[in-house]
């Protein structure tokens, strides 16, 4: 009869057991792997950007500052964690004008399209969804219209969930674009700059979305989309959310239960434009990102920021949309782009000289 000891038998065992986890992690840190956050390696521009020109200066400067900052050996290495990109959206990655922003659009599809809601729009609803009309025929804003539009939004669609919302503008993405042919809402990405974000997110980027249309409506265009940009990374303008049955008891004072959800309050809270954008920055990302990518003076904040006192080595692109055949472009507004890039130092991105294609070989402009 053996006289070992089944306790002691264990105990040998969990310690042989913990020793070679020690060992395992002991290694795994001296290769500098473990829970480490690690680079990958850099992906080869010339396949990731392969729908910009071969004379687009814009690339040439992008690819540089990749292999700059992803270059351990170089003073201007990043460290993964502080590699923060921030994109505008609607004429940054996403058709601008069709005849307007998207949000726009969607608006006077509720308020003076919707057969089941325009009989009970308000009056400030259809007042302003006729100055965006107005606007599209003359090309003059009302004054106070980015204001007016955000507090219509959020009023014309008071009471529906976050769920319901989405499904409304998944439903408006089905519609067919006015001025173009083969392209619906819900397609109008710029394909070279769907190359620009997932050549950075090889490279360790994380990708912020900073835009001037309502947060839940940027995250229903994000939906089932090309961007692969989870809603964490979506800032945008604000409307209040409320529980259904809390009327107008204050958050500080009702208590959320098992049976509630979250609907739209109705209540809009802030336009996510100019310096607007900085400050969202500074309260949500609370990281000095080191990339932006804009297209009109209400980025100019931002870009501003991301390239004033930063300690990485960062860089401001604008979009510039000279390109009259293939998108709405804007000659004037394209020109005095490139003077502000000229004139702040950020990098202009020319639309009709730097891409091969916008929108895909299936889609033309009328």
């Amino acid at each position: 009869m053996s006289n070992t000891n089944p306790t002691t038998n264990r105990w040998k065992t969990s310690t042989i057991v913990v020793s070679c986890l020690l060992v395992v992690v002991t290694a795994f840190y001296a290769l500098g792997v473990g829970w480490k956050k690690t680079a990958a390696a850099p992906v080869p521009a010339d396949e990731a950007l392969s729908l910009w020109t071969d004379k687009a200066e814009a690339k040439d400067q992008l690819v540089s500052y990749i292999n700059a900052i992803t270059d351990e050996g170089s003073a201007d290495f990043i460290p993964v964690e502080n590699r923060i990109a921030v994109f505008d959206l609607d004429g940054t990655l996403f058709c601008e004008t069709d005849p307007n922003y998207f949000d726009y659009t969607l608006l006077v599809h509720r308020v003076l399209e919707d057969k089941d809601y325009k009989d009970k729009a308000s009056d400030f609803e259809k007042e302003t969804a006729q100055k965006i009309v107005t606007l599209n025929e003359t090309g003059t804003a009302a004054k106070g219209l980015e204001v007016d539009h955000g507090k219509a939004v959020a009023s014309a669609f008071k009471g529906m969930t976050v769920g319901e919302f989405n499904a409304y503008i998944q439903e408006f993405k089905k519609l067919p674009m006015p001025s173009y042919d083969g392209m619906k809402r819900g397609d109008g990405f710029y394909k070279p700059m769907l190359q620009v974000v997932e050549y950075l997110q090889a490279n360790d980027f994380t990708v912020y979305i900073v835009s001037g249309t309502d947060r839940f409506i940027v995250r229903g265009i994000l939906d089932n989309s090309p961007l692969d940009i989870p809603n964490r990374q979506i800032i945008g303008s604000d409307e209040t959310l409320v529980a259904p049955d809390q009327g107008d008891t204050d958050g500080l004072n009702y208590v959320f239960d098992d049976d509630d959800k979250l609907v739209l309050g109705g209540d809009f809270i802030i336009k996510n434009l100019k310096m607007n954008k900085v400050t969202v920055i500074a309260q949500e990302i609370g990281v000095q990102p080191v990339l932006s990518f804009g297209n009109s003076t209400g980025d100019s904040s931002m870009a501003e920021y991301v390239t004033s006192n930063n300690p990485y080595k960062s860089l401001a692109f604008m979009l510039c949309c000279d390109d009259l055949e293939r998108e709405n472009g804007n000659t004037e507004k394209a020109e005095k782009m490139f003077g502000l890039c000229k004139e702040y130092d950020w990098v202009p991105i020319s639309m009709k000289n730097d891409w091969t294609t916008i929108y895909g070989d299936g889609v033309t402009r009328k």
